[in-house]
């Protein structure tokens, strides 16, 4: 391909027309319009073309592109989901690299940013190695998963969408003196269910990377009635293993259990109220966590990925992945970025067990 010989460090020239691609994999998540605002808007200034990809890798796979321009690229910024769509789709487990590889190239495409989790970011880090692919990457989950990054935008959003639910589940609660499980996302993390399970003055959080049985959070409930509080909050990720929950639902094209249909939320109500004898019920928040508007602060981490991940491609610095690091957006290796998650330290985890019970 044209590409394979492009060196990892090229600054295109000024007078160069670079043609930039753009797509959104994996799930939606507020702040994906903000950052292909602001990757468009960089490129414009520098008389660069942009052409959005639709519906993620499955766009390359079916050459599905859309011309992007100032119209298109305004009024983005408070817009939730993707103007462009997205999709699971991975050409590695369908036999598509070619054919990501043969549109690329017909589309006469310079560049792609790729905008998405570990599944997405991580067919971009193998293109890159294996066919010297000229993609830079932007990180988005809700999850808040991927390493080499303080924040991923999307989770300022969901944390507070959860916390306003917890806190209205408050009331319903201590009225009827009812235990309340909250399901949030987060397949193998918890970070969403600890920050708003601690915002929202949860009594028990359970996720993935610090299980506790079933008979210490019943223990922790039991404790509260105990000291005259009737009702309680428990916060639990859908990626938590609860004792007994077989996992026995599809996956998607990268190999994930689809979460929405083991009802882990369902099946720990059940179990607390059988084990305890309080009434117990679930609520699921599932995907409104991603929809809606996103909060001030996605909206300006999203922006400053979508320029950072425009300087790249301008400068011809593949393989890298805008990231936030303390105040500053900085470049990693698409590679460092997706070699492992970042899960909930121990730390975080004992501020809210701080409050159990």
């Amino acid at each position: 391909m044209r590409w394979a010989e492009r060196p990892v460090w090229v600054r295109f020239p000024p007078s160069a027309s670079v043609k930039v691609g753009i797509l959104t994999g994996g799930g939606d998540c507020p702040g994906l319009n903000a950052v292909i605002r602001a990757v468009a808007r960089r490129c414009f200034e520098r008389g660069h073309e942009v052409v959005g990809i639709r519906a993620g890798w499955r766009g390359l796979v079916e050459a599905k592109f859309l011309p992007l321009g100032p119209r298109e690229t305004t009024g983005l910024l408070p817009r939730g989901g993707t103007i462009l769509g997205t999709s699971r789709t991975n050409p590695y487990t369908t036999d598509a690299v070619e054919a990501v590889l043969g549109n690329f190239e017909s589309e006469g495409l310079d560049a792609l940013v790729a905008v998405g989790g570990e599944d997405t970011l991580g067919v971009a880090a193998k293109l890159h190695a294996e066919h010297g692919f000229p993609v830079v990457g932007v990180p988005k989950t809700i999850d808040n998963d991927l390493s080499a990054t303080d924040y991923t935008f999307g989770f300022d959003t969901a944390v507070f969408i959860c916390t306003e639910a917890i806190d209205r589940l408050h009331t319903t609660a201590e009225s009827h003196n009812r235990v309340m499980v909250v399901e949030v996302m987060g397949r193998h993390t918890g970070w969403i269910a600890v920050m708003s399970g601690i915002a929202g003055g949860a009594d028990v959080i359970l996720i993935p990377e610090h299980p506790i049985s079933l008979d210490e959070a019943c223990a922790d409930i039991r404790h509260r009635h105990e000291r005259g509080k009737d009702f309680s909050i428990v916060v639990v990720s859908e990626g938590y293993e609860l004792e007994g929950l077989a996992d026995e639902s599809e996956l998607d094209e990268f190999g994930h259990v689809r979460l929405s249909e083991r009802g882990v939320g369902a099946r720990l109500a059940q179990e607390i109220e059988q084990r305890t004898g309080y009434e117990t019920r679930v609520t699921v928040l599932g995907h409104v966590q991603r929809g809606g508007s996103p909060t001030p602060r996605d909206r300006v981490l999203a922006t400053r990925y979508g320029l950072k991940a425009a300087d790249l491609v301008h400068e011809g610095r593949f393989g890298r992945m805008a990231a936030l690091q303390g105040d500053a957006i900085v470049d990693v290796s698409l590679e460092e970025a997706t070699a492992e998650l970042k899960t909930v330290p121990d730390d975080w985890y004992q501020v809210a067990r701080a409050f159990f019970g």
